[in-house]
């Protein structure tokens, strides 16, 4: 972005996107968290009747765990409850999708993604980590006076994010949510957690801070490709109406000559929208 519109939007008052502030709901668990619930309680019965069962009971509630595990590693999964990895219908029947960019902001690559975004007139979405919020809020500010929206990537994106109790996950939501807030002005509808690892106590903890989870359609693995031209591919393969496509500015893969791969792949990846006749938007766009 250049200095002079960077320094507008640093200083321009906050703005806030959308007035709506997320409000707790009541949780609804799944048919496979019910299954696991009913599972345990029936084991348990089973051993205080059966002792000498518990090696059968055991492999029962083993293998039980690995489907929760291996659902909780498919990002897109809506097994432990409600998830965005497309747009709703109404959104996906006017031609939307939506961009949406992570692990920001980043002091170096963030200032270059909005300028970029601003020549093409395109809204995204940032999913922001709290603690670079904090300590980069001009350039939350700038996101949000973009017209952006800004949402909940946890306050310090741990990398045992799922491991973390229905507390725990409800702490890094809250905290992350207060320091955006603080930083930008505007409120966080949705969360992702970090690299959409979850477990089946997310989606409680997302009910009482009343976030909604929001994954991806598909992404270009550019934390580690540095080869544009296939993640562009990654994202442009079937690439169709309802999509959320996944990149980043914070922890950008480089390009061999440098270049932070978002910056490579954006103006590509814009164009190629706009040829298939779609229109990006931002996710709360379609609330």
């Amino acid at each position: 972005m250049p200095a002079v519109a960077l320094d507008r939007a640093v200083h321009a008052p906050a703005m806030v996107i959308d007035p709506r502030r997320p409000l707790p709901r009541r949780w609804h668990p799944t048919p496979l968290v019910v299954a696991t619930i009913v599972l345990h309680a029936a084991a348990l019965a089973a051993l205080l009747v059966h002792p000498e069962s518990w090696p059968w009971l055991l492999l029962a509630l083993v293998a039980n765990h690995a489907v929760l595990t291996a659902t909780g590693l498919w990002p897109r999964s809506r097994a432990l409850g409600p998830n965005w990895t497309r747009l709703p219908p109404a959104a996906v029947a006017r031609g939307a999708v939506a961009i949406t960019i992570d692990d920001g902001p980043d002091p170096d690559v963030t200032p270059r993604v909005l300028a970029l975004l601003a020549r093409e007139q395109v809204r995204a979405t940032f999913f922001v980590v709290g603690e670079q919020a904090a300590r980069h809020p001009e350039l939350c500010r700038a996101i949000v006076s973009g017209g952006h929206a800004i949402e909940n990537h946890s306050l310090r994106h741990p990398l045992g994010f799922a491991l973390l109790g229905v507390a725990g996950m409800e702490r890094e939501m809250r905290e992350g949510q207060r320091a955006i807030e603080q930083a930008s002005g505007a409120t966080p509808l949705f969360f992702r957690p970090p690299a959409g690892l979850r477990s089946p106590m997310l989606e409680p903890a997302l009910c009482r801070v009343g976030l909604q989870l929001a994954t991806w359609t598909r992404r270009g693995f550019d934390t580690r490709e540095r080869d544009a031209a296939r993640v562009l591919s990654r994202l442009l393969t079937g690439l169709g109406a309802g999509d959320i496509l996944l990149v980043h500015d914070g922890s950008a893969a480089r390009t061999a000559d440098g270049t932070p791969i978002i910056l490579a792949v954006l103006p590509e990846l814009i164009a190629a929208i706009r040829t298939t006749g779609l229109l990006p938007i931002a996710l709360r766009d379609a609330l």
